[in-house]
């Protein structure tokens, strides 16, 4: 049961559209899914460059885990504009502990075929993936 999901397979749309956001800033943000059937991680939503961060929180759905992946731009002390890219790992208590397990034994692997991750947040509730938990985490 929990190796259930070190066969998981990472559909190549995954790697190919973090590069597109990493590289060209074609998107704000990608929300990853796992199919359990197709034992693979497929790309679920894609957030235009304009889209808010408020928006992008609401697509993480309240009772099912996500993998997602969030361009931050933001203004350092000195005014300086940054960005930084987050890998957030979505685990809500009130999912499926199978999906919770799955998620959790896979992320790690996931998260390494996304090369240009600058920071890791894990949430199980709206209040750890706030737009506050965002800002103190990138500077």
């Amino acid at each position: 049961m929990a190796n259930a999901a070190s066969g998981m397979a990472v559909h190549d749309e995954c790697k190919l559209k973090f590069m597109d956001l990493k590289a060209k800033r074609t998107f704000r943000f990608i929300i990853y899914k796992i199919e359990e059937k197709q034992k693979q991680v497929i790309v679920e939503k894609l957030g235009e460059p304009a889209e808010t961060y408020d928006e992008f929180a609401a697509c993480l759905p309240a009772d099912e885990c996500r993998y997602a992946v969030f361009d931050f731009d933001f203004m350092t002390a000195e005014n300086v504009p940054k960005s930084r890219i987050f890998f957030i790992a979505w685990s809500p208590d009130t999912a499926k502990v199978r999906s919770k397990m799955i998620y959790a034994s896979s992320k790690d692997r996931f998260k390494r075929e996304l090369d240009g991750i600058q920071v890791e947040l894990q949430a199980t509730d709206p209040s750890e993936v706030g737009l506050d938990v965002i800002k103190s985490r990138a500077n």
